[in-house]
């Protein structure tokens, strides 16, 4: 049944019940029965039906015992119970669905705010489509107002953007040439023209509803055993209902019995808590891939960061190019020509450096060799380079002499990761990157400790040096450096043979093995969309560390939200058992406290939609921006 078909049901039946009411007032009581009757069929057919199709699939559902319970109450001539049961029932199955539609208004208001139509530019114009139209290649054009229908790179123009469909963040994001902008999210203010390079359910924002469409539908462990305890419950009730006719002889209390002892809040008090705490989620940039990992990361008790890109800003900059035997252009030109085809941020760091000094960088490399962990080695206008740490060096074959060494560390000690260079088996010059602590870093790891973890460790490739001053500046308790991929992989197991529950953030691509073997990954931000989707069980779709606190916070609140319903239905269900075996609790009335405690269960789960932790800012919602953006009439 649909919320309309209840709502008008209800409506009905409400009215025949006052039109009876009326009638016993009125003196007319003969036809006061009829009525009720009436009344009683005409809701009774519709739980019925549920009831047939539920056993159909082999189910006892709680329409079977309303059902029977109704049935036998028109036998012994309860007419005033019959109806008075199927009107509660229906109206508390209107309530419960007209309540439980805020718990997924989040997802309802990211599926409002998916694009429809975009703007191609094609040899006869600029063409107006609907978005299934566009594809790989297509030039769009979006405009003031407009809501950007692709995922893709801007060829030309700028713009002030609303992020906050894909980010959670309401500010706009001003990006130019070059930047990468995402399917649904909007332009406040500018022009621009985008190269498509994801059209329909390949872009991220499609990627995020389903994700959350997906993870609001899976179940908890808790919601797994409930559901398995119902299947068992239900029938015993029904058997426990015939045992006590036969000691009683009174059908009315086995019938009473029959129907308060209905498990409707108990089912519900586990999923609809974990679709709010999802929603939620979803709403402030948080992606959660289940209910399973919800619970999973309410338990936390230690996290790894990894450094680059999580605990710093990720957009690093050279402060000092050094070099020995060449001039310091040419030795940052040879590097660059190297790393264009390397996806490591470092290298794209000098690639950027080399630009802005506008260096020409004509030359392809050759003979490729990404050695993780360490560098990569390549051929440029036939020199051979070796780029990258120490390690690397000494694979190489390549001497550090102490001068070198001494330089390399006091540039560490300063912040610095010191890329060390040679060319043709000589060491060269070395590049100095330095990158920013995240200004939220700090408050977001003392909101985790406040929440409950024990321990924060911090795991890197970076040097020790480097790693230590974010160690010290953040308060981390542990700080591991200058490691591996397999590295982090050994940690985390070792971590999890202590005791500990694990939660390792990352960026979705490079940690990709840790965050599988983590007791939940959680991959930061959009620029790995695809990897991190895949690879981690939750997605902080910014770059903002808080968002994890406010996940880690939620997860905690929607397992406590998801206990108490579940001490509110079973605390109703043994009240109301003993008040019918008591004789204080007759069946109208313990269908209507009943169904009091569904919309009870229901409206204690709704609260988390709203849910902020203590000491968290309270950033404009999806909500708002949807809202926003339908003010702007896009």
């Amino acid at each position: 049944m649909n919320r309309i078909r209840n709502s008008h049901i209800a409506g009905v039946t409400g009215l025949m019940l006052l039109i009876a009411f009326t009638l016993h007032l009125t003196g007319f009581s003969h036809y006061k029965d009829g009525v009720l009757v009436a009344s009683t069929v005409v809701a009774g057919y519709f739980i019925a039906v549920k009831a047939f199709k539920a056993l159909r699939m082999k189910a006892f559902s709680i329409e079977l015992l309303v059902t029977i319970a109704v049935i036998g109450a028109l036998i012994i001539g309860e007419y005033v119970e019959s109806a008075v049961v199927t009107f509660l029932f229906i109206f508390g199955a209107y309530l419960e669905s007209r309540t439980l539609e805020k718990t997924r208004a989040s997802l309802r208001n990211l599926i409002d705010m998916t694009p429809t139509e975009a703007t191609v530019i094609r040899p006869e114009g600029h063409v107006k489509v609907p978005v299934e139209e566009v594809v790989k290649g297509d030039r769009v054009l979006i405009r003031s107002g407009e809501k950007i229908a692709v995922d893709g790179a801007i060829v030309s123009g700028q713009a002030l953007i609303v992020e906050a469909a894909i980010t959670g963040e309401s500010v706009p994001a001003s990006k130019a040439a070059g930047d990468r902008v995402f399917s649904g999210t909007i332009v406040d203010n500018g022009y621009i023209e985008v190269a498509a390079d994801r059209v329909g359910d390949d872009t991220t924002f499609a990627k995020i509803i389903e994700m959350v469409e997906e993870a609001q539908e899976s179940k908890t462990t808790t919601q797994k055993f409930l559901d398995r305890f119902a299947n068992i419950y239900t029938p015993a009730i029904v058997v426990l209902s015939v045992l006590v006719y036969a000691f009683t002889r009174n059908v009315e209390l086995a019938l009473t019995f029959l129907v308060i002892a209905c498990p409707g809040a108990l089912v519900i008090s586990a999923p609809v808590s974990m679709v709010a705490g999802i929603g939620n989620g979803a709403r402030n940039g948080v992606l959660v891939k289940g209910g399973e990992i919800m619970e999973k990361l309410s338990k936390i008790d230690l996290v790894i960061f990894d450094k680059t890109g999580t605990l710093t800003k990720g957009k690093p900059e050279v402060t000092e190019v050094k070099s020995w035997g060449m001039d310091e252009g040419s030795l940052l030109r040879l590097v660059a020509e190297a790393e264009k085809v390397s996806e490591h941020h470092l290298g794209q760091t000098i690639v950027a450096e080399a630009r802005r000094r506008e260096l020409p960088l004509n030359e392809e490399p050759q003979d490729v060799v990404i050695v993780k962990g360490g560098g990569m080695v390549a051929t440029v206008a036939g020199q051979l380079l070796a780029i990258g740490n120490r390690k690397l060096m000494a694979d190489q074959g390549v001497s550090v002499d102490a001068h070198v060494e001494t330089y390399a560390t006091a540039r560490e000690k300063a912040g610095n990761t010191a890329v060390l260079v040679a060319v043709d088996g000589r060491l060269a010059g070395a590049i100095s990157i330095a990158d920013q602590i995240k200004p939220e870093a700090k408050a977001a790891i003392g909101q985790l400790r406040a929440a409950g973890v024990k321990k924060t460790i911090m795991l890197t490739g970076d040097n020790r040096h480097t790693a230590k001053l974010v160690g010290d500046e953040l308060g981390l308790d542990e700080v591991h450096a200058e490691l591996l991929p397999q590295d982090k992989v050994s940690w985390v197991g070792k971590l999890q043979g202590q005791g500990y529950r694990v939660a390792m953030v990352g960026d979705g691509i490079n940690d990709a093995p840790a965050l599988a073997t983590a007791d939940v990954g959680l991959a930061m931000g959009i620029g790995g969309t695809d990897i991190s989707m895949e690879t981690a069980d939750i997605v902080l779709m910014s770059d903002r560390l808080d968002q994890f606190a406010h996940a880690h916070s939620l997860a905690k609140a929607t397992v406590r939200n998801m206990q108490q319903n579940t001490i509110v239905a079973v605390g109703t269900v043994v009240l109301l058992l003993a008040g019918v075996l008591l004789g204080k609790i007759f069946l109208a009335s313990g269908m209507l406290v009943h169904e009091l405690s569904v919309l009870l269960v229901t409206l204690n789960a709704v609260r988390l939609i709203r849910y902020r932790a203590r000491g968290q800012s309270g950033r404009d919602d999806r909500g708002r921006v949807a809202g926003d953006i339908a003010r702007q009439g896009a």
